[in-house]
């Protein structure tokens, strides 16, 4: 069983899989399409983070693939509709780098505020420039955070503590954290000293802040992104930065990242008052590892009982490991009748079902049983042969049809 982990995804993980008996081979960057179809074949667990896109195309090379682990927040570069259609499991990590984000967002905070980035270039130029003019403590200035999620809320707590008063908006129905309240959108530009964005990669949040947002923010109020390129108009931005409307902004995302080394352009370049950063919020070593850890202990999960809880596209299900049992995982297509099928196909071989779980999600039907005897290729074959499979193995994933 072959895992191939891309980007430079912790050692953690690496050592992980080969302290399970897995092989694994390691790559610093992202593959081409075309490298990573030659590449996926024989596959059966795939590491990516945010750079490499797996299409339908590069899938149709993965026939041994049953699982991707995410090593990061976001799964926008997987095509999910095509892993369904294989019952190829997705797993990501949506919590261990909020921390890294949130303390790298205060710090921008600080660094603007105090326009403390714009005389540090100043001075690396030659220019002495000591003056408190422009500059602020945050204490007493009004946060707005858009998107109060795993990464939103972290910062409401560490910006009360150095005494801010913070509102948030948020389209779904989340607890308040301390004493921060929630507004509508419209009243958080309105009344926000600083406007920080910490929105999911939803399609719903593309294009979420341009000209009409920027005009609505309060005159001289900062602006930060460490969410999503794609959320913020950069040129409108880079309009009201010129015009004085925004005093400072600082970003990590972009509409468009190229990789490292490669040469990076933005209308926002330039711009004393301006943070830019290569999309480094959950970069920290801390985080990195905290998400190879988790990924990977997710995956091995899935592949050794079939435990599905986490998944981005699999229904959740669950089934306690019993040692004196022999495990199979069946993936099909949500309609009706298929547990029937599956219950006479092992009925037919006189096995006994000693316990079963079963679970949908969307197009998807996930089942776990534990039988009596052993899954021969056989047995095997006969439960793939039910209409609307589309994947049976063992678990531990030893063998699969």
């Amino acid at each position: 069983m072959k895992v191939l982990l891309l980007e430079n995804i912790s050692g953690l993980a690496a050592a992980t899989f080969t302290e399970a008996g897995w092989e694994v081979e390691s790559v610093k960057g992202a593959l081409s399409e075309s490298e990573l179809e030659q590449r996926i074949q024989g596959v059966a667990l795939l590491g990516i983070r945010s750079k490499t896109k797996l299409s339908d195309q590069i899938l149709q090379s993965a026939s041994a693939l049953l699982a991707v682990g995410a090593f990061c927040i976001g799964v926008e570069q997987i095509d999910r509709h095509a892993c369904d259609q294989r019952g190829i499991a997705i797993f990501n990590d949506p919590h261990s780098n909020s921390r890294s984000v949130a303390e790298l967002t205060l710090g921008e905070i600080l660094m603007l505020v105090r326009r403390a980035f714009a005389v540090s270039n100043q001075l690396h130029r030659g220019a002495w420039n000591k003056s408190a003019s422009g500059c602020h403590e945050v204490r007493g200035m009004t946060l707005g955070i858009v998107g109060y999620g795993k990464i939103g809320s972290q910062l409401s707590d560490l910006a009360e503590a150095l005494g801010m008063r913070v509102i948030f908006s948020d389209v779904a129905d989340v607890l308040a954290r301390g004493n921060a309240k929630r507004v509508t959108f419209r009243d958080l530009l309105q009344q926000s000293d600083i406007v920080t964005l910490h929105v999911d990669g939803k399609p719903r949040n593309r294009n979420l802040f341009g000209e009409e947002e920027f005009r609505a923010m309060k005159d001289g109020a900062y602006f930060l992104n460490l969410s999503r390129g794609f959320v913020v108009d950069h040129t409108a931005l880079a309009t009201h930065l010129q015009s004085g409307k925004v005093s400072g902004a600082a970003i990590d995302v972009f509409p468009n990242e190229p990789e490292s080394g490669e040469t990076f352009a933005s209308p926002l370049q330039g711009m004393p008052n301006v943070i830019l950063t290569p999309h480094i919020g959950g970069s920290t070593e801390e985080a990195q590892q905290n998400i190879g850890q988790f990924v990977s202990s997710r995956l091995l999960d899935y592949l050794n009982t079939g435990n599905s809880v986490l998944s981005v596209n699999m229904p959740h299900c669950h089934l306690e490991v019993d040692s004196g049992a022999h495990r199979l995982v069946h993936i099909h297509d949500n309609v009706p009748g298929i547990l029937l099928a599956i219950n006479q196909a092992l009925a037919a071989r006189n096995i006994n079902i000693e316990r079963q779980v079963l679970d949908t999600r969307g197009p998807l039907g996930y089942a776990i049983y534990d039988i009596n005897r052993p899954c021969t290729p056989d047995l095997l074959r006969d439960l793939h042969d039910v209409p609307h499979t589309i994947r049976v193995r063992t678990a531990p994933a030893t063998d699969t049809v």
